[in-house]
């Protein structure tokens, strides 16, 4: 039996440490030397370690990390993360403005204009005011959980300032410019592969699974919106509103400042381009949003962009080198591409060591020739290219490009067509082409093939274990075991990688073929038209240019890829290994019947938590969203809803209780 005055010392020391964790990681003011807070904690952790029925998920003691994990878990957003479109210059600033204008049909709209932090976004979730899932971006529908780690984090609250909130929030992981100085020093002396830049370090210290690692990074977190936040004493109809209530319950949130229209927007752009290097950590742009939630939720998104919001990228920083040489490689699709080989240079907080020439006639435009001095960037701050041939440093030593006539990795003839700039091998069986294409197969959004990876799939072409991604299905663990880095646990662990993916979503298989100009959002565009492979090998291009955003170009790649002979022979190989090519017959099952339907939900529901009533919502084709609005197409109400319950009534939007929402999800409206 624990003692009172034990539980009450507890909650002591707890509230005293999350005191000084705030003034010192939040507003950068600390009241005590952290000798005295190292006693504090010291005292708590010895506590909880003599009493373990006094620990908790929320106590400060958490956050030196726990044991590691076998693998992340998959966590489905609420709501969808969307990417930002970019503005490169003024007049694109311009043209986003007029598209609001128009959109809304007045000028009566305010900016808030914000940093763009330089790292990993994360999504917290927070019930009874205690952080409850952390996750990553992922693919913008479905991140992994990362809680472990986040919660190493000393800006990120385990229990917020203010008590009985639930509420969803999104934010940066950052590691500033001392700290990663400081990180990659402790790598070099420990004889460890330095971290390219801070973004990739914060990315690598969330995406791994051991939080002790996490711990020891130094790692940050700014705020930067508020997703989802329910309660009738609290309004927040403005984006401003969102920051200083954050602030208020304990997080660092972004810089921001108010712009009444375009040209302050533009100004403090400009201004920040000349002072970005004044911030102790690494920004890549500004975020322009609009202020007031009402417009936002009138004006949208796309499927892929918020038509509220845009990023201003800044100038690409720029350095001259040299151009040692210039090799070509060869694609997936066949494409030869000239990469300049450069001096290494350092650039934009990465080593950059070779750039893109893009195609042959990119290579003539500039007239780029080897031993050339060149200015090069980094093309929206991530791909390098060379901008320009300094012309007055050639000395005459300098040779000129020539495109090869012949496939420099299998010997066999190139061919340019007249309307296209790029030269590409004829040679289907290229290994080139093949060692591309069964990476692209098992990558991350496609397959997901953990352990499959470039020195394995060059390995298994080379001796001729496999001729295409479909006879990845047909190895066994001793066809593995001799190969370079692998072993008995190492090849039994690939084996059963490639066995769990054959049970993929019908979307991941299609984005896995590589059918050009189809990316994922396409794929999953074309799995809610057609449900399996054969439905969609049927289709022909005028019925599905039918379907939005899948376009003429692209409909007549996927017909063309499925009437390639060898192509159809690697689908039935994929099929013979029972690989799932269809959706799962309950998906089929399903009526979409409420598609193009939006629901909101308030208050406590009985039967349902917000997110399993929000999956079934989508499960039968609706949409969920977080305010209410004219467009909104049901108000789902539970116990002790909020204010949303008098918007949907003033705007005269359908009302129904928890019974009406089960009744309808039968289909019986």
């Amino acid at each position: 039996m624990v003692e009172k005055k034990t539980k009450k010392r507890v909650k002591k020391l707890r509230e005293k440490i999350r005191k000084h964790e705030y003034k010192y990681y939040v507003l950068d003011n600390p009241e005590i030397a952290d000798y005295e807070y190292d006693k504090l904690m010291k005292e708590l952790e010895n506590l909880e370690e003599k009493f373990p029925e006094l620990k908790t998920e929320d106590s400060p003691t958490q956050r030196v990390g726990g044991e590691p994990r076998d693998e992340f878990k998959r966590v489905e957003h609420s709501t969808q993360v969307l990417s930002l479109d970019n503005a490169f210059g003024k007049d694109e600033l311009k043209d986003f403005d007029d598209r609001i204008k128009r959109n809304l049909s007045t000028d009566n709209y305010e900016y808030i204009v914000e940093h763009k932090i330089d790292g990993l976004s994360a999504i917290l979730r927070y019930e009874d005011s205690t952080l409850n899932i952390g996750a990553t971006r992922g693919n913008g529908r479905v991140g992994e959980d990362v809680t472990h780690n986040l919660k190493t984090i000393n800006s990120i609250p385990l229990k917020l300032r203010k008590e009985n909130i639930d509420l969803e929030l999104r934010g940066e992981v950052f590691i500033k410019k001392d700290g990663f100085k400081e990180l990659n020093k402790n790598r070099e002396e420990a004889e460890k592969k330095s971290f390219a830049n801070p973004r990739n370090a914060a990315a690598g210290s969330i995406r791994q699974l051991d939080p002790k690692i996490a711990a020891k990074r130094p790692l940050s977190f700014i705020a930067y919106d508020l997703v989802e936040f329910e309660d009738s004493k609290k309004n927040i109809n403005s984006h401003l509103q969102a920051l200083e209530f954050l602030k208020e319950l304990g997080f660092n949130i972004n810089w921001y400042q108010k712009c009444n229209d375009i040209s302050e927007v533009i100004e403090v752009c400009e201004k920040w381009v000349e002072k970005r290097e004044d911030i102790d950590f690494e920004i890549d742009g500004m975020v322009i949003k609009i202020n007031q939630l009402s417009l936002r939720e009138k004006l949208g998104s796309t499927s892929k962009n918020p038509r509220w919001a845009i990023a201003y990228k800044f100038p690409a920083q720029q350095k001259t080198t040299k151009v040692k040489d210039i090799e070509v490689t060869v694609g997936r699709t066949g494409a030869l591409t000239p990469n300049a080989v450069l001096e290494p240079v350092f650039l934009d907080g990465s080593t950059v060591s070779r750039a893109s020439l893009h195609n042959e006639d990119e290579v003539k435009r500039k007239d780029v020739r080897i031993n050339d001095t060149v200015l090069v960037q980094k093309a929206g701050d991530v791909i390098p290219e060379v901008v320009k041939v300094i012309k007055e440093k050639r000395t005459g030593n300098e040779k000129e490009f020539e495109m090869p006539n012949k496939c420099p990795v299998c010997g066999e003839e190139v061919f340019r067509e007249e309307d296209e700039a790029i030269t590409r091998c004829t040679n289907i069986s290229c290994p080139a082409q093949r060692k591309e294409s069964i990476l692209h197969f098992v990558s991350r959004d496609a397959m997901d093939i953990e352990g499959v990876g470039p020195s394995i799939i060059a390995q298994l072409l080379n001796n001729d274990l496999i001729e295409d991604y479909a006879d990845l299905y047909y190895l066994k663990k001793n066809d593995l075991i001799d190969l370079k880095r692998m072993a008995e646990k190492s090849s039994k662990n690939v084996i059963e990688a490639i066995k769990a993916s054959k049970d993929r979503d019908l979307n991941r298989l299609i984005y896995a073929l590589g059918i050009r100009h189809v990316g994922s959002n396409a794929s999953r565009i074309l799995t809610e038209n057609y449900y399996s492979i054969e439905n969609l090998k049927s289709a022909d291009k005028d019925e599905l240019v039918k379907i939005n955003e899948i376009g003429p170009v692209m409909a007549e790649s996927i017909v063309n890829f499925f009437k390639n002979e060898n192509n159809l022979t690697v689908l039935k190989k994929l099929r013979e290994a029972d690989v799932k090519m269809e959706k799962n017959k309950s998906e089929k099952e399903k009526p979409q019947y409420l598609k193009e339907k939006s629901f909101v939900f308030t208050g406590a529901l009985d039967h349902y938590t917000r997110r399993e009533a929000s999956a079934l919502v989508r499960k039968y084709g609706g949409e969920v969203k977080s305010s209410v609005s004219s467009k909104t197409s049901y108000l789902v109400v539970g116990d002790n809803s909020g204010s949303k319950y008098e918007q949907a009534q003033d705007l005269d939007v359908d009302i129904l209780n928890e019974d009406e929402f089960m009744e309808l999800l039968k289909g019986g409206h």
